[in-house]
């Protein structure tokens, strides 16, 4: 059955998806991973991103100081640093955009109901970020989520209105921040304190739930200072989604070609200036040259999907992950937790120094791992494990249309 896009008037069948973006979706989770498994690492683990997050190599490193180790750590960082995050978080966006379409086409008030899967997002995300990982990202996404939820209902103008602000703020202040950081280079950060390296090294579980909790403001930093590069990334997911830029079709791949060539052409050079600045310009290089590169980062992945066995093992993994990408989300941090903190079999601190290659050894595990679970998950269930508990509760939302 053929239905029109009440928003863009393109046909569109319903219930159907769109096999870019649930490949989409696992990249980014496996993205996120490939930064996120740095911190966990670290000195001070989570917490050392509070203190500039020093400890991490980046290419500049590898310049001051050559080896294979450096250059091998500062490429991994280069190549996952904000990049999947921001590629998340326009996908976020297009997710929005396909719950708004399917409540237009079921004659449902919007964002009515909208509200209560918000408020489930934003309660995962506060359980996630006090009993798993501070740097959640589900509970800015929530908040964001309202915000654009609402904004679905006005007026395209008024949406590229917001969508343009929105990005002319966030490259302000991150303008100002970077100058106030080369100008003032102990600005950037420095090393973690002994104290906090200690807690995540032999501190118990709960002393680091309340070291979280105690230092609530400070962890949640990330989306206060990029909630416009927020806003801007949904309504962008949104406008791609509508533009038909994830579809299997001419239309679609013309606009991913687009993405490719700007997004790698322009985004790569920009990122790699930053990166080899130094810490200076670390603000510039995370929240805006890596999200240039995450459009790039679509049009290569729609690139090898074009090409690529629709039915293989490779396809077939990475979009169960994307599938089950809440699950997979919170699943990545959880095992990193239990592996690598002191409370667990505290391997941060026994590999300590060993150098960065059982780190890159570590996300390639926990990937194939991710893959494998929810390719087996699938065949038995039809969601994930958490996508099936937000499922459950929001079917007794007040408004929910059973």
């Amino acid at each position: 059955m053929t239905t029109t896009d009440p928003q863009t008037g393109t046909p569109a069948r319903a219930g159907a998806r769109l096999p870019l973006l649930d490949v989409l979706r696992g990249v980014a989770i496996m993205g996120t991973l490939a930064t996120n498994v740095w911190l966990f690492t670290a000195p001070g683990s989570e917490a050392s991103f509070l203190f500039g997050a020093q400890s991490l190599g980046t290419l500049a490193d590898f310049r001051e100081s050559p080896s294979a180790a450096s250059l091998g750590e500062g490429l991994f960082l280069f190549l996952a640093n904000g990049k999947f995050l921001a590629l998340l978080t326009l996908l976020f966006g297009v997710g929005l955009a396909i719950q708004f379409r399917s409540a237009a086409r079921r004659g449902e008030r919007w964002p009515g109901p909208y509200k209560w899967r918000a408020l489930f997002l934003f309660t995962e995300g506060l359980v996630h970020f006090t009993l798993v990982f501070a740097a959640d990202v589900l509970m800015g996404y929530a908040v964001t989520s309202l915000v654009v939820a609402w904004l679905l209902t006005r007026s395209r103008r008024a949406r590229d209105a917001v969508m343009w602000t929105a990005a002319a703020l966030h490259a302000a202040l991150i303008g100002l921040l970077t100058a106030v950081m080369v100008l003032d280079p102990a600005a950037a950060g420095g090393e973690t304190p002994p104290e906090v390296v200690d807690l995540y090294a032999h501190g118990s579980y709960l002393d680091q739930v309340a070291f979280r909790l105690d230092h609530v403001l400070l962890f949640r930093a990330e989306p206060i200072l990029t909630f416009a590069l927020m806003v801007f990334m949904f309504l962008l997911g949104v406008r791609l989604f509508r533009a038909g830029a994830f579809g299997d079709d001419a239309a679609g791949r013309g606009i991913r070609g687009r993405l490719l060539v700007w997004g790698l052409g322009v985004g790569v050079p920009f990122n790699l200036a930053t990166t080899l600045a130094g810490p200076g310009l670390a603000l510039l290089d995370r929240y805006v040259a890596a999200p240039v590169v995450a459009l790039g980062v679509i049009g290569a992945v729609g690139w090898v999907l074009d090409r690529a066995n629709p039915g293989g093992r490779a396809v077939t993994a990475v979009s169960s992950l994307g599938r089950t990408a809440m699950s997979g989300y919170v699943a990545q941090n959880l095992v990193c937790v239990l592996v690598l903190h002191g409370f667990g079999l505290g391997l941060a601190t026994r590999l300590a120094d060993s150098g960065p290659w059982w780190v890159m050894g570590l996300w390639a595990a926990l990937c194939a791992l991710l893959l494998t679970a929810s390719t087996l998950w699938l065949r038995r269930f039809r969601t994930g494990p958490l996508e099936a508990l937000q499922k459950a509760v929001l079917a007794r939302a007040p408004g929910h249309r059973r």
